[in-house]
């Protein structure tokens, strides 16, 4: 994947531009994890609304690192953006604590990204904003993302971006090392990574989806490319899987009888 990134940078902070302001808004909303992707969202919009009208909202949970929280700072003093802290612990715990069955991490993550995105969202309300979007393309194809939590938004700059692209882009416009090099993670429990997770790196499945998806290579030729059967299989059974997050409901149809 060969990306001019010179040209996407225009194009992306052209997209949040005049998406933001054919609504008649001016300001944007966005979630900073510390993270990369939230990052390159968070400096695109800047670029392309100015300092002063994005807002960023770092929500730590008890368990978040507290790297997250610092990284997120970082971002925003490097931005000389309007910042806000909203610990999202008791509003999370609330609900947690009134179960009677044990809950999951994969439960509990949901829960906290779908808090986040509550007060994400009330935040835009308040601030007469639009909620940007940081989900890149690989998250988008594989699912690997909270239906209605880190994946709802009004618009996403960075949704056309594979995880491998993404880095690239970050260290062209000036993302602080230390962020582009961290271990991706929702950070949503303790030691939890991506890619731990998901049991592949980013760089392979980013090859494998390009291959698959904008090249429109069949089985016999990714095969011989050498990908494997194993991880052929686990991918595919992702993307079919959780291809209902990146669509819009299914609604019935019905036929009026008179």
């Amino acid at each position: 994947m060969k990306y001019n990134f010179k040209k996407l940078e225009k194009n992306l902070v052209e997209f949040i531009r005049n998406q933001v302001r054919k609504t008649g808004i001016k300001r944007a909303v966005i979630g900073l994890s510390g993270g990369i992707d939230s990052t390159v969202s968070a400096f695109l919009s800047v670029k392309a609304l100015g300092n002063d009208n994005v807002l960023g909202l770092m929500m730590p949970y008890k368990t978040s690192s507290k790297e997250s929280l610092s990284d997120a700072k970082k971002v925003v003093q490097r931005l000389k953006i309007r910042s806000k802290i909203v610990d999202i612990t008791k509003m999370v715990d609330s609900y947690i604590d009134k179960q009677n069955d044990e809950m999951s991490l994969v439960r509990k993550g949901n829960i906290m990204a779908r808090m986040r995105m509550i007060v994400l969202y009330d935040e835009s309300v308040k601030e007469n904003a639009l909620v940007i979007g940081t989900g890149n393309k690989t998250e988008i194809l594989l699912g690997y993302t909270t239906i209605f939590g880190d994946s709802a938004c009004a618009i996403n700059p960075v949704g056309g971006l594979y995880k491998t692209g993404l880095r690239g882009l970050a260290k062209y416009i000036n993302v602080p090392e230390k962020i582009i090099r961290k271990k991706p993670s929702a950070d949503l429990w303790s030691g939890q990574t991506d890619e731990g997770e998901l049991g592949f790196t980013y760089d392979d499945v980013d090859r494998y989806l390009f291959q698959k998806i904008d090249k429109k290579k069949k089985l016999p030729e990714l095969m011989r490319m050498g990908f494997k059967p194993d991880f052929i299989k686990r991918v595919n059974k992702m993307i079919k899987k959780n291809k209902f997050k990146s669509q819009l409901p299914v609604v019935a149809k019905s036929t009026v009888i008179k």
